[in-house]
């Protein structure tokens, strides 16, 4: 006899989604992944990584970050990728779609300056699966009334 199928709940869905997304990551430190999803439906995805026409780190073969001994969560200019989540507004920008109203999806907790991006999107609520040090994230979600939740993953999986 078969096993019943166990379908994912939305949540688990989404971060399947994301993690996936992830793994088009060219960074070398971290692959992190961002969806932007309104009314249960994607409407961007992101992954960190330059911008076009800039080579990545991977095609490069070498960390600027690294090479300079900066620490993660620190001196986030400094660096030839964009973030996920910047990749993902960009991305929703870029064809038109509007944030506004939706929630943002990633593997890791948003930076700083990705909060403030996010809230200035018009994003309502951030759910994240790994923790990220930038201890200012949390405070510019708070006074914007805008929901950050750490969220476990089904599946585990490591912290990147």
């Amino acid at each position: 006899m078969t096993p019943p199928r166990v379908r994912p709940d939305w949540d688990e869905y989404f971060f399947n989604i994301t993690l996936e997304v992830a793994r088009r990551a060219s960074c070398l430190r971290r692959q992190i992944g961002a969806i932007v999803v309104r009314d249960k439906r994607i409407i961007a995805t992101g992954y960190n990584g330059a911008p076009p026409g800039v080579r990545s780190s991977m095609e490069i073969g070498s960390c600027l970050r690294d090479e300079r001994g900066i620490a993660s969560g620190t001196h986030h200019e400094i660096c030839r990728g964009l973030h996920a989540e910047q990749n993902a507004i960009l991305q929703a920008a870029r064809f038109g779609t509007s944030a506004q109203g939706s929630t943002l999806y990633c593997t890791h907790q948003p930076c700083s300056i990705c909060a403030k991006i996010i809230i200035g999107a018009g994003i309502v609520e951030v759910k994240y699966l790994y923790g990220y040090p930038d201890t200012l994230t949390q405070q510019y979600f708070a006074e914007a009334g805008i929901p950050c939740h750490h969220s476990s993953h089904p599946r585990g999986g490591s912290n990147q």
